[in-house]
C-alpha cells in the first residue's frame, strides 16, 4: 500500500490512479488501522484527513472522465463490509479551511516523500519527469 504523492495524481498512469483510489478505499474501509509500513502514518490522523486525500483522488479521476462510486464522497461511508464512521463536522470543516492554506493533506508529502514516489515508479518502469512535478 501507498498513497502516492499529491503532485503526481494528475500524472499518474491510469492504472495507478485507479488503483489509488482502491488503496483509500481500502484504507478508509476495513484496513483502517491495520500496520503497513508505507502508509502507518495515515492513521496518526483522523479519517477525516483521509477523505480529504481520497477526494483529491476521485477529482483526478473524474477529471479523466471515470466515475468513481458516489457513495464514497460521504466522509462516513467505511464500503460495504465495514461499518459507518461518523464524522466530526468541526474536523471536516477545519480541513476545508485548511485547505485554501495547505499543498498537501499529509505534512508527510514533502519533498523527500516525491522523490521516493518517482523512485518506486522508476522501479515500475513509470518515469515521471520531475520537472512535470
Amino acid at each position: 500500500m501507498r498513497l502516492w504523492h499529491e503532485n503526481l495524481l494528475s500524472l499518474l498512469p491510469r492504472q495507478q490512479l485507479l488503483g489509488q483510489h482502491r488503496e483509500c478505499c481500502a484504507l478508509r474501509g476495513n484496513s483502517w488501522g491495520k500496520p503497513h509500513s508505507v502508509v502507518n502514518y495515515v492513521f496518526r490522523y483522523s479519517r477525516e484527513r483521509l477523505w480529504t486525500y481520497h477526494m483529491r483522488v476521485m477529482s483526478e479521476m473524474q477529471r479523466r472522465g471515470y466515475i468513481p462510486d458516489s457513495c464514497w464522497l460521504d466522509p462516513g461511508y467505511r464500503g460495504k463490509s465495514a461499518p459507518r464512521f461518523e464524522p466530526d463536522p468541526r474536523e471536516l470543516q477545519r480541513l476545508k479551511d485548511e485547505e485554501s492554506g495547505i499543498s498537501f493533506v499529509y505534512p508527510e508529502h514533502n519533498n523527500e516523500y516525491l522523490t521516493e514516489c518517482l523512485v518506486n515508479l522508476r522501479g515500475k518502469e513509470i518515469i515521471i519527469c520531475p520537472d512535470t512535478v
